[in-house]
């Protein structure tokens, strides 16, 4: 974009193609999230393989993150969107119908993985429709609207909960996903022009971009890791905690929307503060708040005291709204920008699955209180690397 667009520029002018199908998308998500593993706890899983059925979201999107890089950059965001909400709501109803722990599995995987696409999808149309004066503030809304989405899903969620069951969540979530992939056909595909024009080097390969950004992915992309699985285990270690002290799945999800709705006030600040003042002063506070409220966990024995756990990480949760996605945009290159941003979500992917991996491990060979304490332990020593790396990468935009 030149000097001149990047002053015209308005973040409405994008807001329903850039908004709409993410904020559809994550009403869905975050109605079931909250629930997935009370769910597999309705079918008669005990609390490890639960955690591990959470966990599998994030194997599902783990395993696709490369694959679905090189299928947005080969068909456009557009049509990926739309394929990804299609795929997810095929897996969501499988997961509504079954009476399977390996079924629901099975739809869990399917589903992380048709998310992988739609996330990449997303990122790279703001990448290309956004300045990048205006790049954090962006995303951050972006980030926003997930968090907007997870206010509202589990709200919705509880109520459908109390009126049908359990598993009629899901039946919701399936068709807000493919009301997201529909809706993402009206959109513009402003990659189009990039993929079909003919170059001298051909298509940059998978495998070539992982190994000439090797280095930014072994330094920065490992905060991406740690952010990422600071920011699973509010999903995994939290509702399995709250039903360890015997509150009702309607009191998770009023919880956890408790949470997105703190998340939501801090979304354009932090997006602000990344614009202005560099992406590490929200970056850190992500990891941090998680150590800190994974420790104080163990210590609570109601709702109160969950409630309270829970709003200090949606606290450092909220500021850091868009930064894994900020993050991958600043270093993404022109050429390769699909391979290169499955790699970026790929090592979001490993840090989103490695939390609740870990949960299920220590929920398996010891109380669930010791998952608590790892979990925070890790994170104190997480917080100093994101905190170096981020830097850095502030200290090379300047």
């Amino acid at each position: 974009m030149t000097a001149r667009d990047e002053e015209d520029f308005r973040l409405r002018d994008v807001a329903l193609t850039a908004y709409g199908p993410p904020l559809v998308d994550a009403i869905g998500y975050g109605a079931v999230v909250p629930v997935l593993a009370l769910r597999a706890r309705e079918l008669g899983a005990d609390v490890s393989t639960a955690a591990l059925v959470v966990a599998l979201l994030g194997i599902g999107m783990l395993c696709s993150s490369l694959p679905s890089g090189v299928l947005v950059d080969r068909i456009g965001e557009r049509r990926a969107l739309f394929l990804a909400g299609v795929v997810d709501a095929a897996a969501l109803t499988l997961a509504a119908v079954t009476g399977s722990v390996p079924l629901l599995a099975t739809a869990v995987v399917v589903s992380g993985m048709s998310r992988t696409m739609f996330l990449i999808a997303r990122q790279g149309f703001m990448i290309d429709a956004v300045p990048v004066a205006y790049r954090a503030r962006a995303l951050s809304t972006l980030g926003g609207t997930s968090r907007f989405g997870m206010l509202l899903g589990p709200l919705l969620g509880a109520g459908v909960i109390h009126v049908f069951s359990l598993s009629a969540v899901f039946v919701m979530a399936a068709g807000l996903a493919l009301a997201a992939g529909s809706m993402a056909l009206l959109m513009r595909d402003p990659g189009s022009a990039q993929r079909s024009a003919p170059t001298e080097a051909g298509r940059a390969g998978l495998w070539s971009v992982i190994a000439e950004h090797r280095r930014v992915l072994l330094t920065l992309g490992v905060a991406v890791v740690v952010i990422s699985a600071s920011r699973s285990v509010r999903n995994g270690l939290v509702p399995l905690w709250a039903d360890h002290i015997g509150l009702s799945a309607s009191t998770v999800s009023l919880l956890l929307a408790f949470a997105a709705g703190v998340d939501t006030l801090f979304f354009y600040p932090g997006g602000w503060l990344m614009d202005t003042r560099g992406r590490a002063v929200v970056a850190v506070p992500v990891v941090l708040s998680v150590a800190v409220a994974s420790l104080l966990l163990p210590l609570t024995d109601g709702a109160l005291g969950v409630a309270a756990v829970v709003a200090l990480i949606a606290l450092g949760n909220g500021l850091g709204s868009g930064i894994v996605m900020t993050l991958g945009a600043d270093a993404a290159p022109v050429v390769g920008r699909g391979p290169f941003l499955g790699a970026w979500r790929l090592c979001g992917d490993i840090g989103q699955s490695g939390g609740p991996l870990l949960v299920s491990a220590a929920a398996a060979v010891a109380p669930l209180a010791a998952a608590c304490v790892v979990v925070g332990g890790l994170g104190l020593l997480g917080t100093g690397w994101v905190a170096y790396w981020t830097r850095r990468e502030d200290l090379r935009l300047m």
